[in-house]
């Protein structure tokens, strides 16, 4: 194996994730191997939850969003087009603020991705993703307060492989796909990937106003690429070392949010087109991941670099004319620059009885975006709208800076992180058949920030925001924060096929500053930052494999403190409108509990079967609401956002042999969740009601290394939220409509 026993999981590549069953049979001969805890093991093995999804599978994704359609328990909020915040077991804030990394830690390649910006660039050559479930504090450390998530690319063997593939579907959607495998010598090895994505807008924008056309580009529109190369030198019969490079663009149009006040049919919105605006991402990245065994020592080094640049936008109102005027609206840019400089550092030790693991984790970062809201059309050079911005003349505070109006909103925000980390992780065994498993990490970090927020009038005056006469916009702070975080769990071999375990585990979430809009000298006093979270959990279960049938079953209960979530404040406008500003704060505390199994069967050869569910509950237990103390009913008993009481996934696959060169398989999965609320305020307009997603494909398979296929994806045409947001009424980013396509690929 390309990583040994100790060896790390993987180095950078293009950020990307997705999850599944396995698609065989589980016998002795075909375990799935993991690497969870940092070394190498079957996941049968493992006294926590692991979901696995394997790369046949993942190489149908688009997105690491398309992770939680195989995956119960699992959900994710998805907003501004390729932020991901990831939801499991109904644990994570719901935020779309760069600024907001996702309580659920995602690496790919070994590598830790600081923002919700990385979590869903292009997915491609990707050989497995591991979901773990719960806390993982020692491990993963800061931000996997209800778990991580691992993706890791195919990497460069000995051998000469590749493949290169297309696909044409619905929407004009055109799929390219390629990678080999180039054996350069006996020491050292390559593997070059790539993907070039195109598509056309899948939701329709309609007129809902005679007076403001309804662009179709307004939809959404896909143009994507991305390169990875990996390298792999033997440098010496102990020391191992993997080069890793990747760059990928996006420079589509993002879709525009669709606003609850518009009567529309199923996969529609509707706005105007001042709001539309071309995407220009990048994403860059190296590292290199060095492991060297002596006996039953192994040392291992990554070192990574990574960062993005974005420029993209979108109608911010969800709406062609709010309030029925259609001169006043608000289109929202983002610009961020941002890069990541991390290293991990672990020593190992293994025996037949101890598994012993220490490590020390440095990372820095630095982070500046510029945050606009305008209307109409913009003037680059003024950064003055044609009309004015509804919440623009709000800002200038009680004793404005000049008689003109204010147009535009501008905040300006730059913020640094550097964290240090000692952590361990260990298995022993204590009695035959029985291992402690022990874990604790000791996280340091410090965070400054530093910004403005101004508002422009149209007489060339900029002057900074005073919302409410409460100072002006225009401050820093430092946060210094030291957390302990860990595991200690009892892990029992009741037979060589069946594992007991329970496990107490804990972890947080850093705190830090609100992203976006800066209204006054508040946004960076001590009381207008939001504070970390913390989750500790119980868990207990059974995990059984033998011959063709493995089964898994668990209980858990998380105590939820101080949870984060955004929260949406009305404002009243002079003409009797209102809108919305919000901010991340921290409520008082929830609970999170349920039970989770799944399994995978063959009973046949060529068929796979696979099934899992979750069922949930979960409850906010607020005192005071942080922003509107007389309304503390607002969040009390109402369930976390995006925690659907149950979600259950099923899959098959079945291959069979047509004739001696000639093999055909169809396979389909599906998931359901229940209905769940959009935001923690719970209120019915933002709740999704349950729904299904259906895929579905049929393949032919030549002995030559040809493939033809049919697919179809989200069949049973489900319209649905993926996130939302409160301004001018509430605005929701929707699901992708029923699509399909034919595909062909050579594999050599």
């Amino acid at each position: 194996m390309p990583y040994g026993p100790t060896k790390i999981f993987g180095i950078l590549a293009i950020p990307s994730l997705a999850l599944s069953q396995p698609s065989f049979a589980l016998d002795d001969t075909s375990a799935i191997i993991v690497t969870a805890t940092k070394i190498e093991k079957d996941i049968q093995d493992l006294g926590l939850r692991v979901s696995v999804v394997e790369g046949d599978v993942l190489s149908t994704f688009d997105g690491a969003e398309d992770l939680t359609q195989r995956v119960s328990g699992l959900q994710a909020a998805v907003a501004n087009g390729s932020q991901v915040a990831f939801q499991i077991r109904g644990i994570g804030a719901v935020d779309h603020q760069a600024l907001t990394p996702t309580a659920a830690a995602v690496y790919v390649d070994g590598t830790y991705q600081a923002t919700n910006v990385q979590t869903s660039p292009l997915l491609f050559d990707i050989d497995r993703a591991e979901v773990l479930k719960g806390p993982q504090g020692s491990l993963y450390g800061r931000n996997s307060s209800s778990g991580a998530i691992n993706f890791n690319s195919v990497l460069p063997g000995e051998t000469k492989t590749g493949y290169i593939g297309a696909e044409y579907g619905t929407f004009d959607r055109i799929n390219i796909v390629g990678a080999a495998t180039l054996p350069v010598s006996d020491i050292f090895s390559l593997r070059l990937s790539g993907r070039y994505l195109n598509q056309d807008a899948t939701l329709d924008n309609v007129v809902t106003n005679d007076t403001v056309t309804a662009p179709k580009e307004a939809g959404g529109k896909r143009d994507e690429f991305g390169l990875r190369a990996i390298g792999r030198l033997q440098a010496s019969p102990n020391t191992e070392v993997f080069l890793n490079a990747h760059y990928a663009e996006d420079n589509g149009i993002n879709q525009a949010p669709l606003n609850s006040s518009r009567d529309v049919d199923k996969h529609e919105i509707s706005i105007g087109p001042d709001g539309i605006q071309d995407t220009d991402n990048e994403f860059y990245g190296t590292s290199v991941n060095v492991t060297h065994d002596f006996g039953d020592f192994a040392l291992v080094s990554h070192t990574a670099y990574t960062g993005y640049n974005q420029q993209y936008g979108f109608d911010f109102d969800g709406t062609p004319a709010p309030f029925n005027v259609g001169s006043l609206n608000a289109n929202l840019a983002y610009d961020r620059d941002f890069t990541q400089i991390s290293e991990e550092l672990r020593l190992s030790f293994n025996t037949d009885k101890v598994e012993l693991m220490g490590g020390l984790y440095l990372e820095a970062e630095d982070f500046d975006q510029e945050y606009l809201i305008w209307c109409g059309v913009l003037n680059p050079d003024t950064l003055l709208g044609t009309c004015r911005y509804v919440g623009a003349p709000g800002r200038a505070g009680p004793t404005p800076a000049s008689t003109g109006t204010a147009t535009t909103l501008q905040s300006l925000i730059t913020q640094s992180r550097k964290t240090a980390a000692l952590f361990t992780y260990n298995t022993i065994e204590i009695a035959p058949q029985l291992d402690v498993v022990l874990g604790g990490r000791l996280t340091h970090e410090i965070i400054k920030g530093r910004g403005e927020g101004r508002h422009y009038f149209d007489d060339g005056i900029i002057a900074l925001n005073n919302r409410d006469g409460l100072g002006l916009a225009k401050g820093s702070n430092k946060i210094s924060d030291t957390r302990f975080s860990g595991n200690i769990g009892l892990n029992y071999t009741l037979m060589d096929n069946t594992l007991l375990y329970a496990t107490y585990s804990n972890g947080f979430k850093s705190g830090g500053f609100n992203g976006e809009v800066i209204n006054n000298a508040t946004h960076f006093s001590d009381e207008g930052l939001f504070g970390g979270e913390t989750v500790d959990a119980l868990e207990a279960g059974i995990k059984f494999s033998r011959e063709n049938v493995a089964f898994n079953l668990a209980g858990f209960y998380q105590f939820y403190d101080r949870p984060q979530a955004r929260i949406f404040v009305p404002f009243a406008t002079e003409n009797g409108g209102s809108f919305t500003s919000n901010s991340l704060s921290n409520l008082d505390e929830a609970t999170s509990y349920g039970l989770e199994g799944d399994i995978s069967w063959t009973p046949v050869e060529g068929l796979d079967l696979f099934a899992g569910a979750t069922w949930l509950d979960t409850e906010i237990n607020q005192e005071e609401n942080p922003n509107v103390p007389q309304n503390a009913a607002t969040f009390d008993g109402n369930p976390l956002p995006f925690a659907s009481k149950f979600s259950g996934v099923v899959s098959a696959r079945y291959e069979w042999a047509l004739s001696d060169g000639l093999n055909a398989s169809v396979q389909g999965n599906g998931k359901y969740q229940s209905a769940f609320f959009l935001d923690a305020e719970g209120l019915e307009d933002r709740r999704q009601h349950g729904y299904e997603i259906i895929d579905g494909s049929a393949n032919l398979h030549f002995n030559s290394g040809i493939d033809v296929g049919i697919w179809g994806r989200n069949l049973s045409n489900s319209d649905y939220a993926v996130s939302g947001f409160g301004f001018i009424g509430y605005n929701m980013f929707r699901g992708a409509p029923r699509s399909y396509g034919v595909s062909v690929k050579y594999s050599y």
